[in-house]
């Protein structure tokens, strides 16, 4: 028998003995580009789109199985705990991204250190919501059950775990895995729906997330802590933790804060101005377009990650970055404007009326949105932290004072509106002032 045949035989033998995750992460990262900027861009970008895609049959689902009401107080509940997600997680995912490429034999121990930070304060802060939800958001009550508060905790403090292992799983150069492990959660999150559907409870949704959570965490963090962090550590020089750490993670912290108001409060601001019925109109839309904000977010992370290892090159990878992702962001735009009664009918008749105007309004917003997020990695690259802490709080202001001023006026349009007016505003400035902030430097030793 021909030696080559045998080996052939023997390899295709492996191949069909890997685990099926493991053959999609080969698969999908085969086909990307080699450029790390651009590979892990595109991989985080994948893990997106797959996540987007399965969140999207999730609410179609939801919507189809509960009515607008419990489906419009599910998406505000969810939006609070992103919400507290983004204050308790204390921005450590993207000070992982940032400092775990050369923290080496001190990797395990960052990443742990995050973690139990994060957790412990992300409890709080989801205890004290529920405490203060009679004044702050009475429509969210029925949280204020046992069952209902208990899960809703528990998703806030998973979800924290869920965003460090991403930035910790990218900063050790295995996005493949990020993709991995939102196919789990989706899919958990998918089965766990119709089980408490069947089941008639109200809670369900919420029970949902929790417990696909917890699923995904399991799995992700045992390759996380089983492989990628001592390949890392093996592979990777230690160098010498940088002077005023806490402080970077204390500024780029509170710059984080503004921007995740900016994306969580809208629809508690619609919630409360009118009512559950148009939030749930309202926040089906925006889970929609949020998909491209997501995609100009994971360009920007990797960005990070790659200058880290070679701050040389910082704004020949931006450069690229706004290249790339603005063709496949623009592909994107183009085909939810024109498409957008046709996507929100899958939700229902009443999601269409009322909804495709916010998402082509919200979809065109991101295409200045990925300046925004390139120009804030780059300052971040650069420890330019007062730069990147007042474009967040420019978005937010801007994006939650038009909000409450246009939504009375214009009912759930008024917030797209909002939102493309902002980032057209920022975008603007942003070009205007090109030479601030895309420009060769001596980049300070990170």
């Amino acid at each position: 028998m021909d030696t080559s045949s045998v080996t052939d035989t023997a390899a295709s033998a492996t191949r069909m003995r890997r685990r099926p995750l493991s053959v999609l992460r080969a698969g999908v990262a085969a086909a990307l580009p080699g450029e790390p900027v651009l590979r892990t861009g595109h991989l985080l970008a994948v893990s997106s789109l797959v996540n987007a895609g399965l969140g999207f049959v999730f609410w179609i689902f939801a919507t189809h199985w509960y009515d607008e009401r419990t489906v419009g107080l599910s998406y505000s509940a969810l939006s609070a705990s992103l919400l507290l997600t983004g204050i308790g997680q204390l921005n450590l995912n993207d000070f992982l991204v940032r400092f775990v490429p050369s923290a080496g034999r001190r990797t395990r121990r960052l990443v742990l250190t995050c973690y139990a930070a994060s957790t412990s304060f992300s409890v709080v802060v989801a205890v004290a919501f529920l405490a203060m939800v009679p004044v702050v958001a009475p429509r969210l009550e029925f949280l204020l059950t046992p069952v209902t508060a208990t899960c809703f905790v528990v998703a806030t403090a998973g979800y924290v775990i869920f965003i460090l292992q991403d930035g910790a799983l990218t900063a050790v150069r295995c996005p493949g895995w990020v993709v991995g492990e939102n196919v789990i959660f989706a899919l958990s999150k998918m089965l766990l729906l119709a089980f408490g559907a069947a089941l008639g409870l109200f809670s369900g949704i919420l029970l949902s997330w929790a417990g696909a959570l917890v699923v995904s965490l399991i799995v992700a963090n045992s390759v996380l802590m089983g492989r990628a962090i001592p390949r890392h550590e093996r592979e990777t020089k230690t160098t010498p933790p940088p002077p005023r750490m806490l402080g970077y993670a204390a500024a780029d912290y509170s710059g984080s804060l503004f921007r995740m108001a900016g994306y969580t409060l809208v629809p508690l601001i619609v919630l409360n101005q009118l009512g559950a019925e148009q939030s749930a109109y309202f926040s089906v839309a925006w889970s929609v377009a949020y998909v491209p904000y997501l995609l100009a977010r994971n360009m920007g992370t990797s960005l990070l990650a790659e200058s880290m290892r070679g701050p040389e090159r910082l704004v020949e990878h931006a450069l690229r970055v706004l290249r790339h992702s603005g063709l496949l962001l623009a592909g994107v735009t183009v085909v939810l404007v024109a498409a957008a009664p046709q996507i929100l009918s899958l939700f229902g008749a009443s999601y269409s009326a009322e909804g495709s105007t916010v998402l082509r309004l919200m979809a065109l917003s991101a295409l200045p949105n990925l300046l925004l997020s390139v120009a804030i990695d780059v300052a971040r690259a650069r420890r330019r932290l007062r730069w990147a802490v007042a474009l967040q709080v420019a978005m937010c202001v801007l994006v939650l004072g038009l909000t409450r001023l246009l939504v009375p006026e214009l009912g759930i349009v008024g917030a797209g509106v909002a939102w493309l007016v902002t980032q057209c505003l920022i975008g603007v400035f942003l070009v205007l002032s090109w030479s601030r902030w895309l420009v060769p430097v001596t980049e300070r030793s990170s």
